[in-house]
């Protein structure tokens, strides 16, 4: 790997050298690196479109698997299938993500397209970082979609994470789950300058006992905007929560429009939503003991996002 490559490896995957175990690193549409286990197994798709399948075994218990994506070229573009099947009883835990780092005046694209099938009781935590750099004017794109397919007492933690320079996205994730399934989502996004970002979660809690807990926490800064879309369904015995909180600044704008739809007597449904600037009094403390006003912000907005 040469520095730039690890550089935008060690931020989207927070990898210093090729991992240990399952791994499957993309550069600039080509494989960079694959290695399989006994347990996972990771192989080309055979229908023709660019991506992998990735195939855990029951047997897989506190294993991970690495497959970030790295582009480093300008006026390029990809969509790259990815599809998990994870079979009952697996304890897995999946890193992906995306940098780009561009240099010229065109635009570098990259959406990832990922399907979980999660079999029954298994337990997968997904984390994802998004992250670009460049020295150039040409826009970074990420447009990530994920859908995900839990089965019954199957649990899913997902973690995502826009870090820097991604000047516009549409991040779609949808969700169903069997009885007794859990999702937890955990997002973060810092958007400045003029990027777009855009949020769309839907959960079918179809399974008595299904829950799903998502939370989306949110910075706009400058003149970016930020949408947040959510909609929960409750269709059995369940209980969904959801919550976007965003910190607004500068001429940004955002909008959050929350959906619940409890289709059953017994959908225990609630949604939370708060948009706002920094108070003036967490500032003020924090300046009294010495820092700017610049650099005040920047640990409020870091404790947020934390």
């Amino acid at each position: 790997m040469d520095q730039l490559e690890q550089m935008l490896l060690m931020q989207v995957a927070d990898l210093h050298k090729v991992p240990d175990g399952a791994y499957n690193i993309r550069k600039n549409g080509e494989a960079d690196g694959r290695k399989s286990t006994p347990h996972i197994r990771i192989k080309g798709r055979k229908d023709g479109k660019s991506g992998i399948d990735i195939f855990v075994s029951g047997e897989t218990k506190g294993e991970s698997v690495h497959i970030p994506v790295v582009i480093t070229k300008t006026d390029y573009r990809e969509t790259v299938y990815n599809d998990f099947y994870v079979e009952a009883g697996a304890d897995v835990l999946i890193i992906a993500g995306c940098g780009i780092h561009n240099c010229g005046v065109e635009t570098a694209e990259h959406s990832g397209i990922h399907t979980f099938h999660i079999g029954k009781g298994a337990k997968v935590k997904y984390v994802e970082k998004h992250y670009a750099s460049g020295d150039g004017n040409g826009e970074n794109v990420m447009n990530p979609a994920t859908a995900i397919i839990l089965e019954e007492g199957a649990r899913m933690e997902m973690e995502t994470t826009q870090i820097k320079g991604i000047d516009s996205t549409v991040r779609e994730t949808s969700a169903t789950l069997a009885a007794g399934a859990e999702l937890i989502i955990r997002e973060k996004i810092y958007t400045h300058g003029k990027q777009f970002a855009k949020t769309d979660f839907s959960v079918d809690l179809n399974g008595e006992g299904a829950g799903a807990d998502i939370v989306s926490r949110s910075v706009a800064a400058e003149n970016s905007r930020q949408e947040f879309e959510m909609r929960i369904n409750g269709n059995e015995k369940c209980h969904g929560h959801s919550e976007c909180d965003a910190i607004i600044m500068d001429d940004a704008h955002v909008t959050a429009v929350p959906a619940l739809a409890a289709n059953c007597v017994d959908a225990e449904l609630i949604h939370e939503a708060a948009i706002g600037k920094i108070a003036g009094e967490q500032l003020l403390k924090l300046m009294t003991l010495g820092l700017t006003e610049h650099e005040a912000e920047e640990q409020i907005i870091k404790g947020f996002l934390s």
